[in-house]
């Protein structure tokens, strides 16, 4: 019975000292580093700069009034088509009294004034006939009269102008009916019937009554960050990305750049505009926002990696290739274009190559 339990107890202490041996020989043991490859692909490289901005008419024509009165009717609504010289809406003069009172005055003045020289006329006519005065005298009152006609016609049409914004010399023009000065969209229509409206003058700009613009040209608006202002010029194509029209994008040339720029949040923008190429298939509306990558220079078709591939030797670039299983030899290459993704690759590389992806080992 004891040696059984000798026996038992040094088989034990055997087994742990052969687990200890085994487990410091595989903690010792180098484990086994595998890498995966990659292969070089033909794709198009686009280095760009980025502008951020919305979508705009080109001409966008605020319609105000000439008359301050009430609006007293609306006859277009937005996303209506007008052309020039279509009806609007419809205001309602509201006569200022001072002015109302200064044109009833003036009429008065000048029906005074047209009696008084229509008898001194008809005296001078009866002199005239009588041999007592010249002709040229005669003349002199009868131009008098005509001038005082003048003025009592001016007088009534002033007065007209005054309390209904028309007169009866004018036919059907009248300054109360409001319309388009372009043929376009309507964009929006800020004011409802009953609202006050104040015209345009010297010293006020006047009450919008509606928006319109031509939708058949779009341009866009963006700003351009002072480190990439350097890089373009007018001429340069443009990739516009509008983020409500997901997976499409428009092209677009660039057609203007600020000579300054502004500060917003402590950089510098400068204001750039770009003519948008329209399609058919989608329409664009004013004030959509969008991206504007704008292309600085451009490869086509060519043979590139991504970036990260590629390992340095000081300044010389190079890639590991695949000579064998899990066996890689140095090569150096000659790069070209990098969007900051992928790079070109002038020389140095084969589309069958397998380039080691060395900063993601596998340890077996």
């Amino acid at each position: 019975m004891k040696t059984l339990l000798k026996i038992i107890v040094g088989l034990v202490i055997l087994a742990v000292f052969a687990g200890t041996l085994a487990f410091l020989y595989n903690k010792s043991r180098k484990k086994t580093v595998f890498f995966k490859t990659a292969t070089p692909l033909m794709t198009t490289i686009i280095k760009k700069a980025v502008a951020t901005g919305s979508i705009v008419p080109r001409k966008e024509i605020e319609i105000k009034p000439q008359v301050s009165g009430v609006v007293k009717k609306i006859h277009v609504e937005a996303g209506d088509r007008v052309k020039e010289g279509d009806l609007l809406a419809k205001v309602e003069i509201i006569p200022n009294l001072v002015n109302l009172n200064k044109a009833e005055s003036r009429l008065k003045i000048a029906r005074i004034q047209l009696a008084d020289t229509q008898r001194s006329c008809d005296r001078r006519r009866k002199l005239f006939k009588k041999g007592i005065i010249a002709e040229s005298e005669l003349q002199q009152y009868e131009v008098a009269y005509d001038s005082a006609r003048e003025e009592l016609v001016a007088a009534e049409t002033n007065l007209e102008l005054v309390k209904e914004g028309i007169a009866k010399t004018m036919g059907t023009t009248t300054n109360t009916l409001i319309r388009s000065t372009i043929d376009g969209m309507v964009l929006d229509v800020p004011v409802e019937v009953g609202k006050f409206v104040i015209e345009t003058n010297n010293f006020n700009a006047g009450t919008t009554i509606a928006s319109v613009a031509d939708m058949g040209e779009m341009i866009f608006e963006g700003q351009v960050d002072e480190s990439e202002v350097g890089k373009i010029k007018p001429g340069m194509d443009l990739i516009l990305t509008v983020g409500a029209i997901e997976q499409e994008a428009f092209d677009a040339t660039l057609e203007y750049i600020s000579p300054k720029g502004v500060e917003e949040k402590g950089a510098i923008q400068f204001e750039v505009r770009a003519n948008v190429k329209l399609k058919k298939s989608h329409f664009l509306r004013a004030g959509y926002s969008a991206n504007a990558d704008i292309v600085l220079d451009r490869r086509d078709n060519v043979l590139a990696i991504n970036e990260s591939l590629l390992q340095f030797d000081g300044d010389r670039p190079f890639v590991e290739v695949a000579s064998g299983r899990q066996q890689f030899e140095k090569r150096r290459i000659q790069t070209g274009l990098s969007d900051g993704i992928n790079i070109e690759i002038i020389s140095g590389l084969e589309k069958a190559d397998k380039i080691k992806i060395w900063d993601k080992p596998i340890k077996k």
